[in-house]
């Protein structure tokens, strides 16, 4: 139906005399002045306050503020829609023309034609509502307007599925409630929904979307308010009462057997009218439903797409989805739109919607267990970048007829599209020759060429930002600009039109093209580098990294390796590291500290460990500012090494290192620009880890939070340490350093190797419920943390030379790797040393100096026949004696004071001041760390426990009570015994479990 002209609106507006209109209705009027004046109909009051004003045909309340012309008033008493409501004055202005007359005579409320047979039982009543309100929809502007704002105004789903809107013209279109045949059917909307108890109209103000089976039966209703400015309390969505039934789209399941699944309707018919037909969705996060499930299952549905919104609700229930279909034999994948953004907003902001959604397709990521299953993709042949601007066309409603109401003849290649349209589209072509240059792309488009700068620093699908150079003949324009911000573009077509001479259409196609052009660029490097995976190596690398893996003697493999790189001595500091870096692939990563003065090798140490860890997996920095950790992109520091060459360059970022550490990820909300509205919009940052630090650091005084975080490395600062390195060093300008400098490339690349081939395996610590740990400080609560996965990281290291074992889980496999006593020998030899010093008091350099004035104050006793508590000595005694410099010097002999190890004596002239030795060597050796079980023990009862076993002697099983440390009965008995479910061929010991092995 046409729209109806503006000429005639406003002929209605001056020819029909609002005042006699409002006389012939039964409103009593009184003059006033020029105007006259009554009661609103509106609201209730006792003095008349609307105003109606001949002269300008208009009327205002003062009371409510309503206000407006003739047709306003009809709409507004009549409940009627604004067509409505001028059809009505139309037909009394062709009667005043007709006779003559200047005045309206007869009352406008006249009833039009009931659109429900007063007969009809329920169904067919809520089929002819809906039949209505689909008619409705085709003749009210503002229903149209606000599809057309959604990317919706596609006549073919207007029409196959029934769209409609309500406006409260339903009830004047019943028959009066007085009436028996009014009542009757009046009470049959109500029992369908359709009407409240009140009489008002269910889905007044909605778009209203039924849900229609394969045999034409409406099982549900959804409507979608189409104004936000909503009153507190009022629902944007609405159903009809009771359980949600039903299933949108079933015929989508007839043809396909892969589903795209979105949370709202909306979302479905976004991904429908841009050829993606093999789509449903589910009434709302928590709306999947038992008929959902049945509809999967009837017909043998294979994949599920899940396309739900990218916010907490849509990522929590996304994850029970996948896992319910999963039990049921369905593979899940998850379509991820950029954050807070839902299908349909997506589509609206990117153009062309088609290619946008086919990239999110095509980018799903796998929500099982394991490899994803490989997908047969059905390739299309609509080239939508032709389209383009016919596309823009149809969605601004610029063409002569409305598409609302012609369903316009479809192509070939999108009659293929829709019955054959896949969740997984082939890649996208723009049939663009592309000439790359060195970081930069030449298009050429007639005779314009365009040069693209800045592609590869795009990382997230949520932006497309370039510099864009454009040239035609001697004329050019150049800009930044992010070709998804629609409000961008258009400058750019703007400014570009002026400057090349053409018009703003031919730029606005090569823009178009253009845009194509990167996303295909994009995605084909995106498949590259997934094709380029670093653990796929050739056979001759692939046997050598794994017949290292396969060593028996691994770990003294991998010290050995690192002295022929030329890292000389730091045996234990190098394995330490080496293993933290492993722990990357756990769920808890260690993290790693090396502190030593300056010049001593602690950068020198971390970078030769970080030199063994694929390129891929470590990220590397000099410092880091104090937000600049929240804005790395979300994955970008998964599973990876994050390692800062000094700990002072991170001290702005302690905070979210520590919590990244602690938590796992870190989050910030931060106020930003939104591109296309140009408001300031709260914008959520988010890092996932988890992640396994290494820092550096010269500070004496390390922050507490870090340091409880971190296993603390110090380098060896001995004159024997530095007389090998000057050694090394010497040997370096050999013919042999030549050779082992090419050695030792070849040793980085076969550790590299080996490290790819790492799988991040779950591990299980079958002694786990037998190890003790020191639990005389609070802190040990994290050193314990740190001890267990030290542990965990050798038996991962040694997964090559272990069996994987699998465990079902929630019908999902995961495999794992056992820890056997020789990691717990090799954790404790490791945690003796580091942990031991770290759980001291001193720090290490401090510790040292302790030692240094101990022998030189012990030396002076004996040759002056002194006692200790007598002996006095100054700072300079000391420096003379160390050889330590003044600074370094003064810095720990202020810490030994402060804890009470020295005791400062003020000399006979008032001025210098003495130190006396206070340290007695009564603590014992501090590097070791008291409190840990004795795995030699440990084997030794396994053996005997096990040879028990095999001679069938019963040994009796004891209870999980926690094994004493030193003294009183032996911790060994406390060991669980060996079952028929967990025992194998090597006699490991095992914890009764519930979960079953495979």
């Amino acid at each position: 139906m046409a729209r109806i002209p503006n000429e005639q609106i406003e002929r209605i507006k001056q020819d029909i005399s609002l005042l006699r209109l409002v006389e012939s209705q039964g409103h009593i009027v009184t003059r006033k002045g020029k105007d006259s004046v009554v009661s609103c109909p509106f609201h209730t009051e006792k003095t008349p306050s609307c105003i109606i004003s001949p002269k300008t045909n208009l009327f205002n309340c003062f009371g409510c503020g309503a206000g407006g012309s003739v047709i306003d008033w009809v709409m507004m008493t009549q409940g009627l829609s604004f067509r409505f409501a001028c059809e009505i004055l139309q037909k009394d202005l062709s009667l005043i023309i007709d006779s003559g007359i200047q005045s309206i005579k007869q009352n406008t409320t006249t009833k039009l034609s009931p659109p429900l047979a007063a007969n009809a039982d329920s169904q067919t009543a809520l089929r002819q509502v809906i039949e209505y309100y689909h008619e409705t929809l085709k003749q009210v502007p503002e229903a149209q307007d606000y599809l057309r704002s959604r990317g919706l105004a596609h006549p073919e789903l207007i029409a196959r599925f029934k769209l409609g809107f309500a406006n409260r013209t339903l009830g004047y279109r019943l028959p009066e409630k007085n009436r028996k045949a009014g009542a009757e059917l009046r009470g049959k909307l109500q029992e369908t929904g359709i009407l409240r108890d009140s009489g008002h109209e269910h889905f007044n103000g909605s778009l209203v979307v039924p849900i229609i089976d394969e045999n034409g039966v409406i099982t549900e209703v959804y409507g979608r308010k189409l104004l936000d400015n909503l009153r507190k309390g009022t629902p944007k969505h609405c159903y009809l009462p009771g359980p949600h039934q039903g299933v949108w789209n079933v015929d989508a399941f007839k043809a396909s057997t892969e589903i795209i699944l979105c949370e709202a309707l909306i979302d479905a018919m976004t991904f429908w009218v841009h050829g993606f037909r093999n789509v449903t969705a589910s009434y709302g996060t928590s709306g999947f439903t038992p008929s959902h499930l049945a509809a999967f299952k009837h017909y043998d549905i294979k994949r599920v797409l899940i396309a739900y919104d990218r916010d907490d609700a849509g990522k929590k229930s996304a994850l029970e989805l996948a896992n319910t279909l999963t039990q049921q034999g369905i593979d899940c994948f998850r379509i991820v739109f950029p954050k807070n953004m839902d299908a349909n907003e997506y589509a609206c902001q990117m153009s062309p919607p088609q290619k946008s959604l086919a990239l999110v397709i095509r980018k799903a990521q796998w929500m099982g267990s394991g490899d994803a299953p490989k997908v047969t993709t059905v390739a299309s042949d609509l080239d939508v970048s032709e389209n383009l601007s016919s596309l823009a066309a149809q969605q601004n409603n610029t063409s002569p007829e409305n598409p609302i109401n012609k369903v316009q003849n479809q192509t070939p290649q999108e009659e293929q599209l829709n019955k054959q349209a896949t969740p997984v589209p082939a890649l996208p072509a723009s049939g663009v020759e592309v000439q790359h240059g060195e970081n930069e792309l030449f298009i050429t488009l007639g005779d314009r060429v365009y040069r693209v700068r800045g592609l590869d620093h795009n990382n997230s699908v949520d932006q497309l930002k370039i510099q864009l150079f454009a040239k035609r003949q001697e004329q050019f324009h150049m800009d930044k600009l992010d070709l998804y911000s629609s409000k961008q573009r258009q400058v750019f077509i703007n400014q570009a039109s002026v400057e090349l001479g053409v018009s703003t259409d031919v730029i606005k196609k090569d823009l178009g093209k253009i845009l194509l052009t990167l996303e295909e660029q994009q995605a084909k490097k995106q498949i590259e580098t997934s094709e380029q995976k670093p653990n796929e190596l050739d056979a001759a690398d692939r046997q050598a990294a794994l017949a290292l893996l396969q060593d028996s003697d691994l770990l003294t493999r991998i010290l050995s390796d690192f002295n022929h790189a030329g890292v000389v001595g730091e045996e234990t500091n190098k394995l330490t590291g080496y293993l933290a870096c492993v722990s990357r692939k756990l769920n808890k990563p260690l993290a790693v500290m090396i502190q030593s003065s300056s010049a001593a090798g602690k950068s020198s140490l971390m970078e030769a460990i970080l030199a063994l860890m694929p390129e891929e997996e470590r990220v590397q920095y000099s410092a880091m500012t104090g937000q600049s950790l929240f804005y790395m992109g979300e994955t970008q520091l998964k599973n990876k090494i994050l390692a800062i060459a000094e700990e002072e360059g991170a001290s702005n970022a302690s905070y979210a290192l520590k919590l990244l550490q602690s938590e796992g990820e870190v989050s910030i909300a931060s106020t930003g620009k939104d591109e296309n509205t140009g408001n300031l919009v709260t914008k959520e940052y988010k890092v996932e880890g988890p992640v396994m630090l290494f820092l550096t650091t010269t500070a004496i005084d390390i922050d507490e939070e870090l340091l409880n975080r971190c296993m603390v490395l110090t380098v060896n600062e001995t004159r024997e340490q530095t007389q090998a390195i000057h050694a090394a060093q010497r040997a370096s300008r050999t013919l042999q350093g030549l050779q082992n400098k090419l050695e030792k490339e070849r040793i980085i690349q076969l550790h590299r190797n080996a490290q790819r081939l790492l799988k991040p395996l779950a591990v299980i610590n079958p002694y786990a419920v037998q190890l003790t740990f020191l639990d005389d400080k609070t802190r040990t609560r994290r050193d314990h943390e740190k001890y267990l996965t030290l542990i965990d990281s050798v038996a991962l290291l040694h997964q090559y030379q272990r069996e994987i074992k699998t465990i079902q889980h929630n019908n999902q496999n995961i495999d794992y790797v056992e820890v056997t006593l020789d990691d717990v020998d090799t954790a404790n030899r490791l945690a003796h040393v580091i942990l031991g010093r770290t759980l001291d008091e001193l720090p290490p350099q401090t510790r040292k100096l302790l030692k240094e004035i101990q022998h030189t104050v012990k030396a002076a006793c004996q040759q002056q026949g002194m006692a200790q508590s007598d002996f006095r000595f100054s700072r300079k005694h000391i420096r003379n004696a160390t050889q330590w410099g003044n600074t370094q010097l003064k810095v720990h002999l202020k810490r030994l004071e402060d804890m009470e190890f020295l005791l400062i004596h003020r000399g006979g002239r008032g001025q210098s001041f003495e130190y006396e030795l206070l340290y007695d060597n009564t603590q014992g050796n501090p590097s070791h760390l008291m409190g840990l079980i004795d795995v030699q023990q440990l084997k030794k009862h396994k053996t005997q426990h096990y040879d028990k076993k095999k001679s069938g002697v019963s040994v009796e099983r004891s209870g999980p009570s926690r094994p004493q440390v030193g003294g009183g009965s032996d911790p060994l008995k406390t060991l669980q015994p060996l079952n028929n479910k967990g025992c194998h061929e090597s006699g490991s010991l095992y914890v009764e479990s519930t979960l079953q092995v495979v």
